[in-house]
């Protein structure tokens, strides 16, 4: 009997390609080529194909939702970064989705500065990991196929 392969869209949001050079004292050392092959591996047990996109334009993560509605996914997993604050533009193409969704912050945003403390794109959200490091994306990954 063959197992059907789900399929996951990562996508991670602004200043995300500067992992490993930004903030390592908050985000850590590895870049995010690292996290996607750590996570990849992570969840190798899944049955699943893990596909990742990142941008740093608004206009590209909205796009690139828009077009998943065409396409057969499984799951979302989206680290919109600083977007998650500000884009109501993102949370409205999140909410044209009917498959669940998981919303990724490295970094707990409880602890950082006040305007962090708002997450706008979590409202489309099926699960919200955050503050678990670089381990946030292959937990949200598990928790979407457990749900």
């Amino acid at each position: 009997m063959t197992v059907k392969k789900r399929k996951s869209l990562v996508i991670n949001g602004p200043n995300l390609n500067m992992l490993g050079k930004r903030e390592p004292e908050i985000y850590g050392p590895l870049t995010l080529k690292d996290i996607e092959t750590l996570t990849n591996d992570l969840c190798e047990h899944l049955s699943m194909d893990i596909t990742w996109f990142q941008s740093n334009h608004e206009g590209a993560i909205i796009d690139r939702i828009h077009k998943m509605k065409k396409e057969k996914w499984d799951y979302l997993v989206i680290n919109p970064g600083a977007f998650s604050h500000t884009s109501v533009a993102i949370l409205d193409a999140l909410k044209i989705l009917s498959i669940p969704i998981a919303e990724v912050h490295l970094s707990n945003t409880y602890s950082r500065e006040s305007f962090r403390h708002t997450l706008l794109t979590a409202q489309a959200a099926t699960i919200i990991m955050k503050g678990l490091g670089i381990y946030g994306y292959a937990f949200a990954l598990n928790a979407l196929v457990m749900k």
